[in-house]
């Protein structure tokens, strides 16, 4: 099996490594923190008009408009991940609804949104989950009426991160009651400034507010913000999710994160001995090692499908389990290593990459529920991956 990249690939790799490494300094660093920071948003801009990300969005668009060629989204990522620069910003707007949008939107929603949303500009949270809505989202109950060219809103959603700081939302509400459980939903796009709407914060084991309960009083929206069509939202949905799995088992981030921490138990000590040379932690570290890679390889398999113009398959279907999973091994370990330390987060004298560690750990356990359950994605990986019959449901009394 020969892996070498071609020589046109390899002299790609070596322009996106110094284009990295020479503008260093404009890259944001860990005091840049909040949505639109403006150095955030500078970063941002100078990635897209150098093709390091929005890379294939076309130019109409605010894209760099090159020509898709996974390869070297591969190679660009890659590169990120080795300098550990900070990356391109991602996130619900960027890598969840614009690739929507692409695919089922108006010209008039392209051209509206896509712009400002890569540019970091519109901040988006996502509508989807309900208190009686989760693992089965089908069974959502938000109500839209038809108000003439507009829609009254009526309902909640719950676990809806960045609602306190997003402009829009994209939200599934059900349009036809008398329909089919998974008919009858419509995709729909407003402003969150909208009158009528209520977000109250959640906050989680962080002891931050990463997610939010958004409440729906006669929210009148307009019909121009539905996405594809009435009551074809669940389809529209399902293109969103597919996104978001990708985004939260994204190989090249967790590779990162690896690295990370092989500094951290390279440079760490505990009574004079590096974290890495204590043969167990070495052990563990190894074999997370041997995952990561296990992973890099699945990622490959996923562009040769994508080259080949065929489906990812189970490939495709076990990133998000494998990689929110990975994720949060990687930050336990780290703990693990740190002893004492490891545990301490927020402020303090004795904290370590600033706490990091133990947020991420913690922070991770929420991705593992989100945009899916790993219970719901594995029966996905089963039923859908492996053939398997699905589990039967009990007979009602």
């Amino acid at each position: 099996m020969k892996l070498d990249l071609a020589p046109e690939y390899e002299a790609f790799r070596a322009e996106v490594s110094d284009t990295l490494a020479k503008n260093r300094p404009l890259a944001p660093t860990a005091d840049d923190k909040g949505y639109k920071n403006p150095k955030r948003i500078a970063w941002q801009k100078f990635l897209i008009d150098h093709g390091l990300t929005a890379r294939t969005i076309p130019k109409e668009y605010g894209g760099y408009g090159a020509e898709p060629d996974i390869l070297k989204a591969r190679i660009i990522a890659e590169e990120f991940a080795r300098s550990r620069m900070p990356g391109p910003m991602a996130g619900q707007g960027i890598s969840m609804l614009v690739p929507t949008l692409l695919e089922l939107g108006t010209e008039e929603q392209k051209q509206a949104y896509i712009r400002p949303t890569i540019q970091g500009e519109m901040i988006w949270c996502q509508g989807y989950s309900e208190p009686g809505a989760g693992s089965d989202l089908a069974a959502l109950r938000t109500s839209a009426v038809e108000d003439g060219d507009h829609y009254l809103i009526n309902g909640s959603k719950i676990w809806t991160s960045t609602a306190k700081q997003a402009d829009m939302i994209f939200c599934l509400v059900r349009t036809d009651p008398a329909a089919k459980k998974h008919e009858g939903i419509t995709y729909i796009t407003f402003p969150m400034s909208t009158p009528g709407i209520e977000v109250r914060p959640l906050v989680d084991m962080t002891g931050t507010a990463n997610f939010n309960e958004v409440f729906f009083t006669n929210v009148r929206v307009p019909k121009s913000g539905v996405i594809f069509a009435p009551n074809k939202g669940w389809q529209v949905a399902n293109a969103t999710l597919t996104h978001e799995r990708g985004m939260l088992g994204d190989p090249n981030a967790t590779k990162a994160r690896f690295l990370e921490l092989v500094t951290l138990m390279k440079s760490e000590t505990v009574n004079g001995q590096r974290l890495i040379d204590n043969p167990v932690l070495r052990d563990r570290l190894i074999k997370l090692q041997a995952e990561v890679y296990a992973m890099q390889a699945n990622g490959l398999r996923i562009t040769t499908s994508r080259l080949k113009g065929e489906p990812a398959g189970l490939a495709g279907l076990i990133v998000k389990l494998n990689g929110c999973d990975l994720n949060h091994e990687i930050a336990r370990l780290a703990i693990d290593a740190l002893g004492e330390f490891g545990i301490l987060y927020e402020e303090g004298d004795h904290l370590r990459a600033d706490g990091s560690w133990q947020w991420r750990y913690m922070y991770d356990l929420g991705l593992i529920i989100g945009g899916g359950t790993a219970q719901i994605q594995k029966n996905i990986i089963a039923e859908r991956g492996l053939d398997m019959p699905r589990e039967p449901k009990l007979a009602k009394a």
